[in-house]
């Protein structure tokens, strides 16, 4: 069984410390709603950070020229009004007019050239790669009228206009840069971002200009964000009346917050995944990730389903795919690996470690979660030094090649396509810790079919190699609690997307 972390049995005395030392702060007279973030964002812009929290803030800044429903994921215009295909590589959009920036510049074609040709010209170094480099450049055709070219067949253009795709304002961005976007946000969003200290603090306001948009009408009029890395704080703060809404909440913690009359705890499903990847290509160094039998005792040496049960609980669900089930192309008939720790020693010793070995590893989130499985890998013989990190000092370590195995998740921008997880990380790029070519050829031939069918197949049999070769060890899903109090009004989404558009006062 696994051992409760000790940090969760002072909870209840954190929070009544809190509640005897801090004032309630935070209320419905206000008009502000007061949110917590665990991780640090340094770089609001949205090009420019890959984490869940720049996500939500991306949604609530800037609209993309498509909406994607995410209850009934039908597409509808958001700055756009209309779309065609013009031939298989080009996209032609009517935007709509009469919306503006929150400086006041007025939106149109100029801006989405600037948008796309910036974003896909790799030398700007966008953060996500994978979310622009399929596009080649915009054109003009008149200032409501604009076509995007693509560098080759991709069918998923669609799904990542609805979501990562954001336009920026061309002559604020031309002079601002990624870094004065980072300071001064400027979108045509339903909030607008009026104070920002990067990593701790951003305040919203509601846009009273907003657009005739699918997002809908913002109700609440001030969103005050800050950092706190601490859950226990985070807790203690939302019982003391200083914090209205936190989010991604244990799932233990949660259940003691569902028994008190004051907060309301949504639990649902998201599209991350958890997963170890490991270094099968030997960029690290003299790895034992370089064998296959060694990647596969760690992939039978870990309890997936006790982690779900004693940790995550809730929604989520063991996987053995590198992607989320409901994403277009992630096929589920793969290699499984069921826990066997017996099977786990017999392979490390067949692959000449029968004294197991010792190595660096690499967490970002969740320390529960990666203790929990560094334990497995332990009871095996894998000794680990474990190294917590933040997510970009350990993005950045990781892109370098010099990281032999890390626990690490993935949410795929909330994206419902395998190309969005499968292609990101085994394509060759510099998160690619496999580097097989026979994947990378039968991913190229998915990712630029037009044919449903030829996709399906291609991602198979990528799949079927990736899991076969244990390049990963994919564990499991997240699921989200969200705990707020009992006068805010919010039906959270299943991908995993804090939408501060959606919420209201009751």
């Amino acid at each position: 069984m696994l051992a409760k972390s000790p940090t969760r049995s002072s909870f209840l005395a954190a929070v009544l410390m809190a509640g005897v030392a801090m004032p309630a702060l935070a209320d419905k007279a206000s008009g502000t709603l007061d949110v917590a973030f665990t991780k640090e964002l340094e770089n609001v812009d949205s090009y420019f950070n890959s984490s869940r929290e720049g996500v939500v803030l991306q949604r609530a800044i800037w609209d993309g020229l498509i909406y994607r429903n995410p209850e009934t994921n039908e597409y509808v215009g958001n700055l756009a009004t209309s779309w065609e295909w013009v031939d298989d590589t080009t996209l032609e959009f009517k935007l709509r007019e009469g919306v503006t920036f929150h400086n006041g510049e007025p939106f149109n074609a100029d801006d989405v050239v600037f948008t796309v040709d910036f974003v896909a010209n790799e030398e700007n170094g966008v953060k996500t790669q994978r979310n622009v480099n399929w596009m080649d450049y915009a054109e003009k055709i008149d200032d409501y009228t604009v076509r995007i070219h693509l560098k080759e067949k991709f069918p998923a253009a669609i799904e990542f206009l609805s979501g990562p795709v954001s336009m920026y304002p061309n002559e604020y961005y031309a002079e601002a840069g990624p870094s004065g976007m980072g300071l001064k946000p400027i979108g045509t969003g339903p909030y607008k971002m009026v104070d920002v200290i990067p990593g701790q603090h951003f305040v919203l306001e509601a846009n009273e200009s907003y657009h005739d948009s699918p997002k809908g009408q913002p109700e609440i009029a001030k969103i005050d964000i800050r950092t706190i890395p601490d859950v226990n704080t985070q807790m203690a703060e939302l019982f003391s009346g200083s914090l209205d809404l936190i989010w991604q909440v244990p799932a233990d913690q949660a259940n003691k917050l569902a028994q008190m009359d004051q907060f309301t705890v949504a639990n649902e499903s998201t599209m991350r995944v958890g997963y170890l990847q490991m270094d099968a290509a030997g960029r690290s160094g003299d790895t034992p990730f370089t064998n296959k039998l060694v990647r596969q005792a760690v992939n039978y040496a870990i309890n997936r389903q006790e982690l779900v049960d004693a940790l995550l609980q809730g929604a989520s669900k063991v996987v053995y795919t590198p992607c989320f089930p409901s994403q277009f192309g992630c096929v589920q008939d793969v290699t499984e690996y069921e826990y066997n720790p017996e099977k786990a020693k017999e392979l490390l010793a067949e692959a000449g470690y029968p004294d197991g070995f010792t190595v660096d590893f690499y967490a970002y989130r969740d320390r529960q979660y990666a203790e929990a499985i560094t334990s497995y890998l332990n009871a095996v013989g894998i000794k680990t030094n474990f190294n917590m990190l933040q997510y970009s000092a350990l993005r950045e370590i990781n892109m370098k090649g010099e990281v032999p195995i890390s626990f690490q998740t993935w949410g795929s921008y909330s994206i419902n396509d395998a190309s969005a997880i499968v292609s990101q990380f085994f394509k060759h790029g510099s998160l690619d810790s496999a580097r097989d070519d026979e994947v990378l050829e039968w991913l190229n031939v998915a990712d630029s079919s037009t044919d449903p069918d030829t996709r399906v197949d291609n991602y198979a049999k990528a799949l079927n190699k990736i899991t076969e070769e244990a390049y990963w060890a994919p564990m499991f899903t997240y699921n989200t609690n969200y705990v707020f109090k009992d006068e805010v009004s919010y039906t959270p989404t299943a991908d995993e997307v804090l939408r501060f558009v959606d919420m209201s006062w009751k």
